[in-house]
């Protein structure tokens, strides 16, 4: 058995044994990195904002 047909034996074989996740997990998941995009996107937002007022309280104008 060459090695291209034991690969392709071994995906088959890991396909067979996936099963579909469920509605619930799969909302659960999506909630989760929804949440975890919001957490980052709002540490972000903190930071750009603290910068801005920093650059304007030295008197620049940020660019």
């Amino acid at each position: 058995m060459s090695l291209v047909e034991r690969k392709i034996g071994e995906i088959i074989q890991t396909l067979r044994l996936a099963k579909k996740t469920s509605r619930d997990d799969y909302t659960q998941h999506l909630r989760l990195v929804g949440l975890g995009l919001g957490a980052v996107g709002g540490i972000a937002f903190i930071i750009k904002l603290v910068a801005e007022f920093i650059t304007l309280g030295l008197g620049g104008r940020a660019s």
